[in-house]
């Protein structure tokens, strides 16, 4: 679906404003349910299995999502999306026990997919100033959680940990509204060709890595970092820190975007990926705010140079395929990361693990460069 670049910025920044909405109810689990598994009537394990799940159902549910979406366009696509996320922000407050919780934790990671995939597509769809637009919409997401984080933090300190999801809803009721503005026009997909799960591509490679190291290995991590060094003070500093990372992503997403554009996305990929194999490193040494920080910021500028870059080797009709595969594999990375971390992090030392995590990033953003010829004709 090609449209004018006015239509386009617009619907891209209203499918980015659905997302900001809906996205901070499961965000505040991430800071929440680990350090309050009792209230949620769950073992600390079951958490993790809960804060797991909403991403490997996307593994099995997002060629669903894709054809639902492709056939039915942005509006009712999020409109149901942006029901499901209040339903489960509802629940959130309410329900106790893990298979209930796990019925609303596959839920949203359904809806969540609908989200992502139409903001990426929506970003994507001129490709004159896809890459600006990728920067501005993730910029746009990154609102939401960064003032609910710290917001959350305080309330549970007084209110306990379940009321914000309560409040959090009535945001996800904005945002099935703001939807309804969206267009309605189906996009176009490829013949299907009998594969469901495909092998990834070199670019998909790097995004499962990065999900393993940055999504799952890291945040598990700093949560851990977190209680061990701040004490008392665990839940609101590690809130804090958290909303940086979507600080991060509102003021930096777009520099990364521009990068992209003047640079190109392959080079800045390098770079960038580079540099966090650096803050990873000093993380697992202990540096919490540097590495922590460091992190968080490469992470916000690496965001739409993927977009893009996926975008660029998949035109035509094969583009919202090709970055619903990518997000697949994204997902499949920070499903294994935080299980992977469960088990590495009580038995190996932290600056082994994200020494390692930070070398596989760097690597596979040299090999995504290295097959560009392969993956683009001439």
């Amino acid at each position: 679906m090609s449209v004018p670049a006015r239509d386009a910025d617009a619907a891209s920044r209203r499918s980015a404003t659905v997302l900001s909405l809906c996205l901070p109810s499961d965000v505040l689990l991430y800071l929440l349910m680990p350090m309050n598994a009792d209230a949620f009537g769950i073992s600390l394990a079951e958490a993790g299995v809960l804060l797991a799940a909403n991403r490997l159902v996307r593994i099995f549910g997002y060629g669903y999502v894709v054809r639902f979406y492709a056939q039915r366009g942005d509006r009712a696509a999020l409109t149901l999306a942006s029901l499901v996320s209040m339903v489960c922000a509802v629940g959130n407050s309410f329900i106790t026990g893990f298979w209930w919780l796990l019925i609303l934790r596959l839920g949203w990671g359904l809806a969540y997919a609908a989200l992502n995939l139409s903001t990426q597509a929506l970003a994507t769809s001129e490709p004159a100033g896809a890459a600006r637009r990728s920067g501005t919409s993730r910029a746009i997401i990154a609102i939401g959680p960064m003032l609910a984080l710290p917001l959350g933090a305080l309330v549970s300190m007084y209110f306990g940990p379940r009321v914000i999801f309560l409040i959090l809803a009535f945001f996800s009721l904005i945002g099935l509204f703001i939807a309804r503005g969206l267009p309605s026009v189906p996009h176009a997909m490829p013949t299907a060709n009998g594969r469901r799960f495909k092998a990834p591509d070199s670019v998909a490679m790097w995004s499962f890595i990065e999900g393993v190291a940055l999504d799952g290995l890291f945040i598990f991590g700093l949560s851990l970092q977190a209680q061990s060094v701040l004490g008392g003070n665990a839940v609101f500093i590690a809130g804090v820190l958290l909303a940086l990372r979507y600080v991060s992503e509102m003021l930096l997403s777009p520099l990364g975007g521009r990068a992209a554009a003047s640079y190109g996305a392959v080079r800045m990929l390098v770079v960038f990926s580079a540099l966090t194999t650096l803050a990873l490193t000093a993380f697992g040494f202990h540096w919490l705010i540097i590495g922590a920080g460091g992190v968080l910021i490469l992470r916000a500028l690496q965001l739409p140079l993927v977009t893009t870059l996926v975008a660029e080797r998949n035109p035509g009709v094969g583009r919202v395929q090709a970055l619903a595969g990518n997000a697949v594999w994204r997902d499949v990375g920070a499903g294994v990361g935080p299980l992977l971390a469960g088990v590495l992090l009580p038995i190996a030392s932290p600056s082994w693990v994200y020494s390692l995590a930070g070398l596989a990033v760097v690597v596979s953003a040299v090999v995504c460069s290295r097959y560009r010829v392969r993956e683009v004709p001439a």
